[in-house]
């Protein structure tokens, strides 16, 4: 039987020799998406969410439940991904064989993302990957398992974003899939500043649209 091997005990260099993945320089979000300007209401209801959390933080660490409660989840709602065709999940678990080792990588993702189409013929895309962590976790310790996770997706599309939050800080991540799969990091951008927290929101509004090129 293979070992079993939990994504959240992997090191970044376990996921880089396990997938044969390969992480590239970092680039910046216009290298691939389109960034629109916000509404005065995007703007308003943006400002919203910075002062529910920042209340929050203020007050002590803020758990990893509650950080998906007061950012995530209504910076999505903002960003238009509740809306038809995209469906959300949550907990789902992944399960990945590592090729040339007897060994298999499970976990489970925090939110995923994806297209939901009618048909039954063509898998799901996936549009986006979270993992959330609370408010005290530094975002590295995140993203061996958001890498684990996205890759799964590799295998049916070219391309996956992923994204891994504390609350405060974001991280996304661009993988694909070429002969060798890479991923490459964006700009790091913190909800508590006030450019930040709008490119944030743009950026989230972009990877939503892409579901318009997989109907």
């Amino acid at each position: 039987m293979p070992l079993i091997i939990e994504a959240s005990s992997l090191s970044l260099n376990d996921v880089h020799r396990f997938l044969k993945l390969e992480k590239l320089l970092n680039s910046s979000f216009t290298d691939f998406l389109s960034l629109e300007p916000l509404s005065e209401f995007e703007h308003q209801d943006l400002l919203r969410i910075r002062n529910d959390f920042d209340r929050y933080l203020s007050a002590d660490k803020i758990s990893e439940g509650l950080v998906k409660f007061l950012t995530i989840a209504p910076l999505m709602r903002l960003a238009v991904f509740y809306d038809v065709p995209i469906r959300l999940t949550m907990e789902d678990s992944v399960a990945i064989s590592v090729e040339d080792e007897d060994k298999r990588i499970t976990g489970r993702m925090d939110i995923l993302a994806i297209n939901n189409p009618q048909s039954n013929i063509a898998p799901p895309f996936w549009i986006l990957v979270i993992e959330t962590k609370n408010s005290a976790i530094n975002l590295s310790e995140g993203l061996p398992q958001l890498l684990t996770y996205a890759f799964k997706s590799l295998g049916e599309q070219p391309s996956v974003w992923s994204l891994v939050i504390n609350g405060q800080l974001y991280q996304f991540v661009y993988l694909r899939r070429e002969q060798q799969p890479t991923y490459q990091l964006m700009p790091l951008l913190s909800l508590n500043e006030s450019t930040d927290a709008i490119e944030l929101l743009q950026v989230l509004k972009s990877i939503c649209k892409l579901v318009s090129f997989q109907e």
